[in-house]
C-alpha cells in the first residue's frame, strides 16, 4: 500500500480576515509609535506616581503620599500652575489675534508682499535658547537699547524680566516676536476663502467688518480652533524660553555640576514643566514629578476637549 506523501491543504483565510490583516498592516507603524511613545509612558507615569522612586534603589508602593504632598505640601506648585495657566489664556489669545492681524494685513498688501512676509517670518527660526537670550539683552533694564530709547522720549520703562509683575508680559511678547508660524499658516487660510462670496457680499453692501464677520471668520474657524488647540498644548509645556529668561535675568552662571532653581524673579515665570524637571531630575523625587505631569496632562485634555466640543457645537447650530 503506497503512501500519501501529499503536502496537508493551508488553511486559507476568508477575505474579511485578509482585509483586517491588511488593514493592521498599514497601521501598524501608527501603532508601534503610540504604544511606545504614548500608551508605555503615559501607563509608567501613572505607575510611578504611587511609588517612592529617586531613580537608584528599587520603587516602592507609598499609595496616595505623592499625590498628598504635590496638593497639600508642594509650596510652588500653586505658583507654577498660576503662571502656567496664566500663559495659556495670556498668550495663545495674542498670538492667535497676532496672527491673524498679521495675515490679514500681508495678504492685503499690493506689493512688497515678499519682503514683509520673509520679514515677520524669519524671527520663528531662531532657535528658541538663542532667541530669549538676544530678548533679555534688549529688554536689560540697565543697558538694554528698549530701555534706553524709551528713557530719552521720557518714558520710565519696567525693568521687564527682572519685575515679577513685567517678567510673565515680557514672556509673551517675547512669544509673540517669533510669530511667524501662525502668520503663514492664517495667510494660507485668508487665501483659501473663495473670492465669489467677497464679490457677492461687496454687491449686497456689506463693507469690511461685515465680509470679516460672515464670510472670512466662518470660512478660517477651523484654522482658528487648530491655532488655539496647538497653542494650549504647548504652552502648558512652555520651559525653554522661562527657564533661560530667568536665568539670564537673574545673572546667575550656569556651569558644570550647578542646579538651577527656575523661576526667577520670586518665582514668577516658574511653570508646571519646570517643577517636572526640577522634582525629576534635580531632587530625584519620581513619584512627585510624575504626578506633576499627570495633573499637566489632565488640564491640556480637559482643555482641548472643551474647545472641540464648543467647535462642534458652534457646526450645529450653523447647520
Amino acid at each position: 500500500m503506497a503512501l500519501s506523501l501529499s503536502k496537508p491543504a493551508r488553511r486559507r483565510l476568508s477575505p474579511p480576515a485578509r482585509r483586517r490583516l491588511r488593514v493592521l498592516g498599514f497601521l501598524s507603524p501608527w501603532l508601534i509609535g503610540f504604544s511606545v511613545f504614548f500608551a508605555y509612558p503615559l501607563i509608567a507615569t501613572v505607575y510611578f506616581s504611587f511609588m517612592h522612586y529617586n531613580q537608584i534603589k528599587e520603587p516602592t508602593f507609598v499609595g496616595l503620599r505623592n499625590w498628598r504632598y504635590v496638593f497639600e505640601q508642594m509650596p510652588l506648585f500653586g505658583p507654577a500652575l498660576w503662571n502656567t495657566l496664566w500663559l495659556v489664556v495670556v498668550m495663545v489669545a495674542l498670538r492667535v489675534i497676532f496672527g491673524l492681524s498679521l495675515g490679514l494685513l500681508i495678504t492685503k498688501i499690493k506689493s512688497g508682499v515678499g519682503f514683509f512676509r520673509t520679514a515677520f517670518y524669519l524671527p520663528y527660526l531662531a532657535p528658541p535658547v538663542a532667541a530669549t537670550v538676544a530678548f533679555v539683552f534688549l529688554l536689560n533694564p540697565g543697558t538694554g537699547p528698549v530701555n534706553e530709547i524709551l528713557s530719552k522720549v521720557g518714558i520710565d520703562a519696567p525693568t521687564w524680566f527682572n519685575d515679577p509683575t513685567w517678567a510673565k508680559p515680557s514672556l509673551v511678547m517675547l512669544s509673540l516676536w517669533g510669530i511667524g508660524d501662525l502668520m503663514v499658516i492664517f495667510m494660507a487660510a485668508l487665501l483659501d476663502v473663495p473670492k465669489e462670496q467677497y464679490e457677492a457680499a461687496e454687491l449686497d453692501g456689506a463693507g469690511a467688518w461685515a465680509k470679516f464677520r460672515y464670510v472670512t471668520w466662518p470660512s478660517i474657524t477651523p484654522i482658528v480652533m487648530f491655532a488655539v488647540v496647538t497653542g494650549v498644548v504647548q504652552t502648558m509645556q512652555y520651559y525653554t524660553q522661562a527657564l533661560v529668561a530667568g536665568k539670564i535675568a537673574s545673572g546667575v552662571s550656569i556651569g558644570p555640576g550647578s542646579v538651577i532653581q527656575p523661576g526667577y524673579p520670586d518665582h514668577s515665570t516658574l511653570t508646571v514643566p519646570q517643577l517636572v524637571y526640577s522634582m525629576g531630575f534635580q531632587n530625584f523625587n519620581t513619584g512627585a514629578a510624575c504626578v506633576l505631569s499627570l495633573v499637566l496632562f489632565a488640564i491640556a485634555m480637559a482643555v482641548t476637549m472643551l474647545l472641540m466640543r464648543k467647535r462642534s457645537g458652534l457646526l450645529s447650530a450653523e447647520d
